[in-house]
């Protein structure tokens, strides 16, 4: 989940929104989370950081309910070439399935993260800059004038 978490803190990097990542205690995280992260972006208008984003670690707990498990792969027995008693060898065990863990993050919250570009890129006169990672989708467009 860390790496779940820095794909989120990327995207606000690239829109060059200011943030904070917390890291929340253990009686702020929620019933199934082993940990838990929470980005929190800055909103002028508030002077306040929001929570934008959460991703959390849920070990087996969703696996659990859910029965989702893997096989590992068969360890290499070293001593698999020797015969055993009558001259025959013996078959690998399978391993036992295995609880897989499972991952959760909400990536960025869209209506969050718009309110958090329109606050941070308004003008005074009350225009809004196009952050410069957007432009391309917006045909270009570097400004949205207020009407």
């Amino acid at each position: 989940h860390e790496k779940l978490t820095r794909h989120a803190q990327e995207c606000l990097e690239e829109l060059k929104i200011p943030y904070k990542k917390m890291r929340l205690c253990s009686g702020d995280v929620g019933f199934s989370a082993q940990h838990c992260y929470d980005l929190e972006a800055w909103l002028p208008s508030t002077g306040e950081y929001r929570e934008i984003s959460s991703c959390s670690n849920t070990g087996d707990f969703q696996a659990r309910r859910m029965a989702l498990r893997y096989r590992p792969a068969p360890v290499a027995d070293t001593n698999a070439d020797e015969p055993k008693k009558g001259g025959k060898k013996k078959k690998a065990k399978k391993p036992k399935p295995v609880l897989c863990h499972t991952i959760n993050g909400s990536g960025l919250a869209v209506g969050r993260t718009l309110v958090a570009v329109l606050e941070n890129y308004q003008t005074p006169d009350g225009d809004v800059v196009v952050p410069e990672v957007l432009r391309p989708y917006m045909g270009g467009l570097e400004i949205l004038k207020k009407k």
